[in-house]
């Protein structure tokens, strides 16, 4: 904070001396001499500083902005701890790593986070043993420094929306006791989706250089697993879907669709067909968000493009590895891209972005619904609209990046000494057509360009440079975004 009047002091002492040393300069040398030496104090204030005070006068509230917001259906509790002194509680003792695709006993258990840890690398599991899921997870929620959070995607955006009191949440979900008193007291959860126990994900975390026995992990992650049957097969998304009657929403939001991946083929393409004729009964005139998450099987996520989800939601919300995984399911553009390197590029990925809305989204002549696409990854955030639809989306874009700066660092507003700007601050908006080269301008984060009737909103993020807790951030991330967008009435 000292840093800028320091300079003002030193820019005056040094216009004083140059007065005193030299008298014969004229009141105009003078007057070009000090708008250059205030230019370059301008300059000089951090792009960071400079990225945040555009982004506050940007963010304001749409003019007609959402009073009830209905989210489902994945919600569960998440329990974080210490993966090796869970272990150790459980008896259970070091030793050789192991590979399981699911997880039958605590001996598993063992083998697959000695695997992982040793490798550095996260991971997500089934427990199929449903007695002895729920001792390890008793055992985890009841040792001391275990930490209980609001977990899956539909209850972090919705516990994200209820901190906004001029918002009325609808919370559709398998939700148990402990999960019920986490959630926000804004937060309307109907009767029917109440349960008796809770859905716990335990999330082991294990720190760089830390051993278990013979095993280093070379850096900090976390193993996750749980005996997740509810959140799997979408048990509450029909209780949703009539709760919608009663609640009269303007807005409703969609998630874990991927969950349904751990079914078997059969068991999750009858299910993605009953979850389609369920999301076909919402009413029209309410726009849907759908927020994609982490999956691994092609052909369901080709399903879910293809088999009528994608044309039935207005807005969709996903990062750099579900888009890239999108366009390799779907043999979009830049398929035969294997992985990102390094921060993603924004030409591939403005190109699949476009070529979503273009082949899946709201055409002349494609009764589609599709007109909106939230990208977000670690350096940069980019919506996508089809122009006439959407309103207010630099606000939207800028309040999206800025929440990830304060809920990565857990600060109530962005601290620039905590956080530093790692996207590129020059780059080209399609690795496909001829592009527009773009060169970024700190006072003005957002960028604007079109391409063919969509419009793009391309801003950074400033990174967080030792992030807290990063577990549902994408999740916040879209939730920020919708609440200051804006769909115009057609």
């Amino acid at each position: 904070m000292w840093q800028r009047p320091v300079c003002v002091g030193l820019l005056a002492l040094a216009l004083g001396y140059l007065c005193l040393l030299s008298p014969q300069l004229t009141p105009s040398a003078l007057q070009h001499l000090t708008a250059s030496l205030l230019g370059g104090l301008r300059r000089a204030r951090s792009l960071e500083s400079r990225m945040v005070a555009a982004w506050q006068a940007a963010i304001v509230r749409p003019a007609r902005g959402w009073a009830r917001v209905a989210v489902g259906v994945n919600a569960c509790v998440d329990v974080v701890l210490s993966g090796v002194k869970l272990l150790e509680a459980l008896g259970l003792e070091p030793g050789d790593g192991k590979n399981h695709a699911v997880l039958n006993s605590g001996q598993d258990l063992r083998e697959a986070f000695a695997h992982f840890m040793e490798k550095g690398a996260a991971a997500e599991r089934f427990f199929s043993d449903a007695e002895s899921f729920h001792h390890i997870a008793r055992t985890a929620s009841e040792y001391p420094g275990a930490q209980l959070y609001v977990g899956g995607n539909a209850a972090l955006i919705g516990q994200k929306l209820a901190a906004n009191p001029d918002l009325k949440i609808l919370l559709c979900g398998p939700v148990g006791p402990k999960l019920h008193e986490l959630l926000d007291d804004n937060v309307v959860v109907p009767p029917e989706s109440m349960q008796e126990r809770d859905e716990f994900h335990l999330i082991l975390e294990y720190q760089a250089g830390e051993e278990w026995g013979q095993v280093k992990a070379p850096n900090a992650n976390r193993f996750i697993f749980s005996h997740d049957l509810s959140n799997g097969a979408l048990n509450m998304l029909e209780v949703f879907v009539s709760s919608l009657d009663e609640f009269q929403p303007d807005l409703v939001v969609l998630s874990g669709l991927h969950m349904m991946e751990g079914q078997s083929k059969e068991m999750r393409q009858r299910r993605l067909m009953e979850a389609v004729a369920s999301i076909s009964d919402i009413p029209t005139d309410i726009p849907i968000h759908l927020e994609l998450a982490s999956m691994t099987d092609q052909d369901f996520m080709s399903n879910i493009v293809h088999q009528q989800v994608f044309p039935l939601v207005n807005s969709i919300g996903l990062n750099e590895q579900e888009l890239l995984f999108l366009t390799q399911s779907a043999s979009g553009p830049h398929a035969s891209l294997a992985s990102w390197n390094g921060i993603p590029d924004v030409g591939v990925v403005s190109d699949i972005l476009f070529w979503i809305l273009k082949e899946h989204g709201r055409t002349t002549d494609r009764a589609s619904d599709l007109t909106r696409i939230h990208f977000h990854t670690l350096a940069y955030h980019i919506l996508a609209t089809v122009d006439g639809f959407w309103g207010n989306q630099i606000a939207a874009v800028a309040a999206g990046a800025r929440a990830a700066g304060t809920q990565a660092c857990a600060t109530e507003t962005i601290d620039t000494s905590k956080v530093f700007l790692k996207a590129p601050l020059e780059f080209v908006t399609s690795q496909i057509e001829a592009p527009s080269k773009i060169s970024l301008n700190p006072d003005e984060p957002v960028v604007r360009w079109h391409r063919e009737g969509i419009s793009f909103h391309f801003t950074p993020v400033l990174v967080c440079k030792d992030p807290v807790r990063t577990v549902g951030l994408g999740d916040a991330i879209s939730a920020e975004g919708l609440l200051y967008s804006e769909l115009y009435p057609q």
